[in-house]
C-alpha cells in the first residue's frame, strides 16, 4: 500500500521540477517508510543528462533519483518529445527490504512502475512467470506486475486478483498507462491540462501542487453531490480533475500522443441468473470455500494484521475465519456514548456484540467510544484526508483507523458483502413491481435522492443555477445501466439494483475507506472483494439471497412503502457462515456503521451547527441560498424532518472549500 503521483509532458514542455518533490511529500502518510523519484527525458534540449540530475540533487531532493540508461531514446524520439516524472511514497508491506523501492524497473530498464496496492496471487503468478524463464531480485508483488507486462502485455490487469493502481512506462514500446482495479478499491485521479500536460496521483491534494494546474470548482459535481450524497460520473469537485473508472486503464501512445486520453474498460459487474440453478446446498458449500480462501489470501504480509469486528455479520464472519489462522488476532470495534440518543440510534453502538464476538473467537481486542465532540474534533483533519465529499457520514471510519494504526499496519474490513449478497432488500423491494425499465428508474432515482429533492434543488442552488440548470441529474442516474440488460421481471430489477450499488454505492464507501486509512499510515483489505469470490457471487440466484421476494411480489406500493429494515437479506451468505457465526448475530436485522449525528445535532452539537451553518458569510453561501438551506436545517432541528446526512454533508462542504477551493 502506497502513494503515487506523476507527470507526463506531451508537447515539449518541461516538468515543473520545482513541484515534484511536493507531490509525493503531500501524501507521505500514504507511505512513511520510503520515497522514490524518476525523471526521464527524451528530448534534444536535455543533451547533458548527468549535469541535469546533479542539479536535481542540489535541490535537497530525498530518494533515489534514477535515469533510464537507453542509448537510443534521443536520436529516436527527437521528433516526438516528452518529459516524464513518476514519484512514490511506500508503505512497506510485502517484502519491507529496500529491494521493494519504487519507482521499479525491469532488468534491462525498460519497464517502470510507480504501484500501490496488493496483489494476493502474486506468488502464483510468480512461479508461472519463472517456468516462462523470468528471475527476479525481489519478494514483491511490484515486480510481479512488471514481469506479468513483459510477458502478457496490458491484457496482464486480467490475472491479477487485488487492490490496485499503477502507473507504468514502457520504454521500448513508448506507451503510458495508468490501471485501475475492477472495483475501484484503490483511487487514481488525474487531469490533462490545456499545455497537453497529464497530471495524476493516489490522492487529489497532490495534482493541486503541481503549479500547471488552475483550480476551480466544478459546479455541476457539487450538484451531483447534493442530489445523491455521491458522485456518479467521473467528476470531482476540482474542476477538470477525474477519478479514473474502477476496471478501466488510459493507454498514452507517445510516439503519436492525441488531444484526448484513451480510457479502455477491462471490467465490469455482471450480476443475472445462472443458466443452470445447482442445488441450494452446493452455492451454500461453495460460497463457504471461496469466502474461506479469499480471507486466508488476504492474510499473506510480512506486517501484522489485524480485523476490524463491528458486531455485524460480514466483519464478524472475516474474524471468525482469520482467528482461525492467525491465533490472538488484533481485533477494532468503535462504540458510541449513547446518553443523549433516542429512537433507532440507541440500537447503533455494537460493542456488547463485538465483545461476545472476540471472546468466541479469541482475539485481542481494542474499543474506542466516541462522543458529540469527537465529529467537531476530527472536521479539519478529517475533510483535509477524505478530499472530496461521499457517502455517508463516516468520520467513525477515520477513529477506526487511526485505533487499528496504533497496533497493525494492515487491517480487514467488511465492505463489500451487502453489495454481493443483497444485504439492503428494503431498497430493492420498492422497485420489484416496476411497470417498465423507465418506471423503475423513476422509482430508484427518487429513492437515491439523499440529500436535496428534485423539486427543491432548484431554490437551494439559486445563485449557481445558470450554470447547472442544464444538468439533469436523473440522466447522470440512469447512465449508471447503459450496459445493462433493461428487462423488467422483479428478479433482473434486483440484479439491476445490486449493479447499481455496486458501481456507486460501493465505490463511495470504498474510496472513503481508503483515504480515511491511508491518512494513519494503515492498509485496509476487503476480503469480499476477491475475484473468484465476486464472480461466484454474481451468478448466485437472487431467490437464495432474499427470503421473501415471492410475498413482496404480490403486495401493492402501499405495503411495500411501510417495509422496514429486516434480516431478509444475505440469506445464502448467512446460510454459509453458521458455522462460524453464532446465530444471534448471523440472522440479525441490518444495520450500518453509523453514529447518533442525528440528536448530537439537535443536541450537544447544536452550537456548532448553528456556528458553522447560519453563518452568512459561510463558503457554502456562493453556491447556495442562505434561506432555503437554513429553513432545511431548522427543521431537523426543530425534530420535524431527519436531515441528518444534509448537515453532515453542509458542515464537510464547508470545510473542504477552506481547505481545497
Amino acid at each position: 500500500m502506497c502513494g503515487i503521483v506523476g507527470v507526463l509532458c506531451l508537447k515539449r514542455f518541461s516538468v515543473l521540477v520545482n513541484s515534484t518533490k511536493i507531490m509525493a511529500d503531500k501524501i507521505s502518510h500514504r507511505g512513511p517508510d520510503d520515497a522514490g523519484y524518476l525523471f526521464f527525458h527524451t528530448s534534444t534540449r536535455h543533451k547533458n543528462k548527468v549535469s541535469f540530475y546533479q542539479n536535481l540533487k542540489d535541490q535537497n531532493f530525498q530518494g533515489n533519483l534514477q535515469d533510464i540508461e537507453s542509448q537510443s531514446v534521443i536520436s529516436e524520439l527527437n521528433s516526438h518529445d516528452y518529459d516524464l516524472y513518476m514519484g512514490h511514497r511506500r508503505l512497506s508491506i510485502l517484502d519491507i527490504s529496500n529491494a521493494g523501492h519504487q519507482p521499479m524497473s525491469d532488468l534491462a530498464k525498460n519497464i517502470w512502475l510507480t504501484y500501490n496496492g496488493e496483489i494476493y496471487n502474486f506468488k502464483e503468478l510468480r512461479l508461472e512467470l519463472e517456468l516462462l524463464g523470468h528471475r527476479f531480485k525481489s519478494n514483491t508483488d511490484t515486480e510481479v506486475i512488471i514481469y506479468s507486462y513483459i510477458e502478457w502485455g496490458i491484457d496482464c490487469i486480467s490475472k491479477f486478483n487485488g487492490m490496485f493502481a499503477f502507473s507504468l512506462y514502457d520504454n521500448r514500446k513508448k506507451r503510458m498507462y495508468l490501471v485501475r482495479d475492477r472495483y475501484g478499491i484503490k483511487p487514481l485521479y488525474y487531469t490533462l491540462t490545456p499545455e497537453k500536460t497529464l497530471i495524476y496521483a493516489s490522492e487529489i491534494k497532490s495534482i493541486l501542487e503541481y503549479k500547471e494546474y488552475k483550480n476551480g470548482i466544478d459546479k455541476e459535481a457539487l450538484l451531483e453531490y447534493f442530489t445523491f450524497q455521491n458522485i456518479f460520473t467521473n467528476k470531482t469537485l476540482n474542476k477538470n480533475i477525474k477519478l479514473l473508472e474502477a476496471g478501466h486503464y488510459i493507454e498514452v501512445d507517445l510516439l503519436n500522443p492525441s488531444d484526448k486520453l484513451k480510457n479502455i474498460k477491462y471490467w465490469d459487474f455482471d450480476f443475472s441468473e445462472p443458466e443452470t440453478v445447482k442445488d441450494e446446498q452446493e452455492y451454500i458449500e461453495e460460497l463457504e470455500r471461496l469466502f474461506k480462501q479469499a480471507v486466508q489470501r488476504q492474510l499473506i504480509a510480512d506486517v501484522e494484521v489485524g480485523s476490524y469486528l463491528s458486531g455485524g455479520m460480514d466483519s464478524g464472519s472475516i474474524a471468525a475465519i482469520a482467528s482461525q489462522k492467525m491465533p490472538w488476532l488484533k481485533t477494532f470495534t468503535i462504540g458510541f456514548d449513547l446518553r443523549s440518543a433516542s429512537g433507532l440510534e440507541l440500537s447503533f453502538d455494537e460493542r456488547e456484540k463485538s465483545e461476545y464476538m472476540s471472546y468466541l473467537f479469541k482475539t485481542e481486542h481494542y474499543e474506542m467510544v466516541l462522543k458529540s465532540g469527537d465529529m467537531e474534533r476530527c472536521m479539519k483533519d478529517f475533510s483535509y484526508h477524505l478530499e472530496e465529499p461521499r457517502v455517508g457520514q463516516s468520520y467513525p471510519n477515520y477513529y477506526a483507523a487511526k485505533l487499528a494504526s496504533k497496533f497493525v499496519k494492515v487491517v480487514l474490513s467488511g465492505a463489500g458483502g451487502d453489495e454481493l449478497f443483497a444485504g439492503y432488500p428494503w431498497r430493492y423491494y420498492k422497485i420489484v413491481n416496476s411497470s417498465s425499465f423507465d418506471d423503475y428508474i423513476d422509482k430508484y432515482y427518487l429513492f437515491w435522492q439523499r440529500l436535496i429533492p428534485n423539486n427543491l434543488i432548484h431554490k437551494v442552488f439559486s445563485p449557481i443555477w445558470k450554470d447547472v440548470k442544464g444538468v439533469w441529474t436523473r440522466d447522470i442516474f440512469s447512465n449508471v445501466f447503459k450496459n445493462q440488460n433493461l428487462s423488467n421481471t422483479p428478479t433482473e430489477s434486483i440484479n439491476n439494483s445490486l449493479y447499481f450499488e455496486a458501481k456507486t454505492f460501493l465505490h463511495g464507501l470504498l474510496l472513503v475507506e481508503d483515504k480515511l486509512s491511508m491518512a494513519h499510515s494503515l492498509e485496509t483489505r476487503v476480503p469480499f472483494l476477491d475475484n473468484d469470490l465476486v464472480d461466484f457471487a454474481q451468478k448466485i440466484p437472487v431467490k437464495m439471497k432474499l427470503s421473501n421476494l415471492d410475498n413482496i411480489v404480490n403486495m401493492n406500493e402501499n405495503e411495500i412503502g411501510k417495509l422496514q429494515k429486516t434480516n431478509d437479506g444475505k440469506i445464502i451468505l448467512r446460510k454459509a457462515m453458521k458455522k462460524h457465526v453464532p446465530d444471534d448475530i448471523s440472522w440479525a436485522i441490518k444495520k450500518g456503521f453509523s453514529s447518533p449525528d442525528s440528536s448530537w445535532f439537535k443536541g450537544e452539537s447544536i452550537n456548532f451547527v448553528k456556528a458553522k451553518l447560519f453563518n452568512k458569510n459561510a463558503n457554502i453561501y456562493n453556491y447556495m441560498d442562505y434561506s432555503v438551506v437554513n429553513k432545511l436545517i431548522q427543521e431537523h432541528l426543530d425534530g420535524k424532518q431527519n436531515r441528518r446526512l444534509f448537515i453532515w454533508s453542509l458542515l464537510n462542504f464547508e470545510e473542504w472549500h477552506n481547505i481545497y477551493a
